[in-house]
């Protein structure tokens, strides 16, 4: 949320400075709408416009209308009512955010795949800002993007403007570089630190006005609120073999408990949570006032309550903006409902990256920088970064809490060296497949292995919890390792997950007395 707000008030800083209020008619209306471009991944990006009533009266609405490029489509949106024609999208405002005293701003965000960015602003009718150009200077450069982030840098790149002979690149007001061609590379810049940019051209004649804000993060972030190594368990929704328990029941041990699972509703991408029936009536008729304040209860013993989306019977689909925008707003409010910290994709019948990307953004968007988002994809799903999930987890990088791969029911697979197939059920398996995330773009911290919690959670790869101990040494470490070895450590690992804390609770809490502590001694 820090990294966005800066963005905003950098943007609301140059307009007060001039760089962007507009002149003329448009200043004499009273009303700026400010674009700001608040995150970009490549294939996209999250965009934000803030509408500020600069006059002296109230005004009662707003509407702010652009248009897109071609190659570029608009997604999800918040705050504001939507009307499309085309690639011309106009905005209006919702009921509770379209009077605004003189002063006063109003903000709403949405969703674009593509690179191109808004063009052709209008705000009540009137040029959305930018100040008058200067006869001869080259306009603003279109399309500033982060093209690449490490741990201590961020590169931006943009659209050449014709007959500029320069660009130079603000942040804030301070002049950081100034360059001849279309990039630019910033470094020595500290891990998981956002930085907000703005690029202007220039030629002899003069400077142009300011483009677009775009901010970008360094990599190296963890969730702040989550313990440095986590152990997530999941809570059975439903009735099975397994010890049936409230949600105040599970033990201390576990950090996160991820709920399963949300299932689909007749509307696309639209998913829906109440305790289950049959499951209420095991327990003594446990209802849905006391799963939320069993929720509350975990909250104060400093625990982390996920919904899980999906699982093997699963029929949640998420294939179009439509269904993606389904998916964000019911999620959104089945956590508002409960008092949920985040969701966890686990759709074993395969997921689209694109939108369910988008979907997952939108709710990020919605809920802040505090929303856990993890998954618990199948080990073939992460074999090859061309695969969906691995795909998805690549792609929402920059948002990604966890993914813990279930590391049994699978057979036998090649591990990061592609030099034999691993047989499932050993520490070699679980540090050779763990090995792919860790060497093919994931942060350590992004990694948790997923094990199941003895007999009965699985139909193969389940193995002793002592065995889930030496797997989590040899990656943070380099010990306890079988025959093979990782090309390097991993201290930052982020921990284990289990299936589940009922079938841990029915063979003793084996998995969690045992993981849960050694996990407390990594680096």
């Amino acid at each position: 949320m820090r990294r966005r707000l800066s963005a905003v008030l950098f943007v609301l800083l140059l307009a007060v400075v001039g760089g962007l209020l507009p002149s003329g008619a448009a200043l004499a209306a009273g009303e700026t709408a400010v674009f700001v471009k608040t995150s970009d991944w490549g294939s996209g990006w999250e965009g934000k416009y803030t509408i500020t009533n600069g006059g002296t009266a109230a005004i009662s609405g707003w509407r702010v209308e652009f248009d897109l490029p071609a190659g570029s489509t608009l997604g999800s949106y918040w705050d504001a009512l939507l009307t499309s024609s085309g690639n011309h999208h106009t905005f209006t405002n919702r009921d509770y955010n379209g009077s605004l005293a003189p002063g006063a701003s109003a903000s709403f965000g949405f969703l674009v795949s593509g690179s191109g960015t808004p063009q052709n602003c209008r705000v009540n009718g009137a040029d959305c800002g930018g100040g008058t150009q200067q006869p001869g200077a080259p306009a603003a450069p279109a399309n500033v993007r982060v093209t690449a982030t490490t741990s201590a840098s961020i590169t931006l790149g943009w659209d050449a403007s014709a007959t500029a002979t320069g660009y130079r690149v603000y942040e804030g007001t301070a002049l950081r570089t100034t360059v001849t061609g279309t990039s630019a590379t910033f470094s020595g810049l500290a891990a998981c630190s956002s930085k907000t940019y703005t690029v202007t051209a220039y030629n002899s004649v003069g400077e142009s006005a300011r483009s677009a804000a775009i901010t970008g993060t360094t990599a190296g972030c963890q969730q702040a609120d989550l313990p440095r190594h986590t152990l997530t368990g999941y809570w059975h929704n439903f009735v099975n073999p397994a010890t049936e328990l409230k949600l105040s029941a599970v033990p201390d041990q576990y950090d996160v408990v991820a709920v399963a699972f949300a299932s689909a509703t007749s509307t696309p991408g639209a998913v829906t949570f109440g305790v289950d029936p049959e499951l209420s009536s095991a327990l003594g008729g446990y209802t849905n006032a006391q799963f939320t304040a069993d929720i509350a209860a975990l909250h104060s013993r400093g625990k982390k309550v996920i919904l899980s989306v999906g699982g093997e019977a699963g029929t949640v689909s998420v294939g179009d903006s439509t269904s993606a925008n389904n998916f964000a707003t019911s999620v959104r409010s089945i956590m508002s409902q409960y008092g949920f910290d985040g969701v966890d994709i686990d759709l074993e019948n395969g997921l689209n990256p694109t939108f369910m990307a988008q979907a997952l953004r939108s709710l990020r968007s919605q809920v802040g920088s505090s929303l856990i988002i993890t998954m618990a994809p199948q080990t073939i799903d992460m074999q090859s970064t061309g695969g969906s999930y691995f795909a998805l987890a690549l792609n929402i990088k920059d948002i990604l809490t966890t993914v813990h791969t279930q590391f049994y029911n699978s057979g036998s697979m090649l591990g990061c060296d592609q030099a034999q197939a691993y047989s499932q059920g050993s520490v070699n398996f679980i540090t050779a497949l763990a090995c792919i995330q860790l060497e093919n773009g994931l942060r350590p911290d992004q990694v948790a292995v997923g094990l199941p919690a003895g007999p009965g959670a699985a139909g193969g790869g389940v193995v002793a919890p002592s065995v889930v101990n030496n797997a989590l040494d040899c990656l943070a470490r380099g010990t306890n390792c079988g025959s093979f070895k990782p090309p390097r450590t991993y201290p930052d690992i982020r921990g284990a997950m289990t299936w589940s804390i009922n079938w841990d609770v029915s063979n003793g809490n084996g998995f969690a007395n045992t993981v849960g502590p050694h996990l407390d001694t990594l680096p």
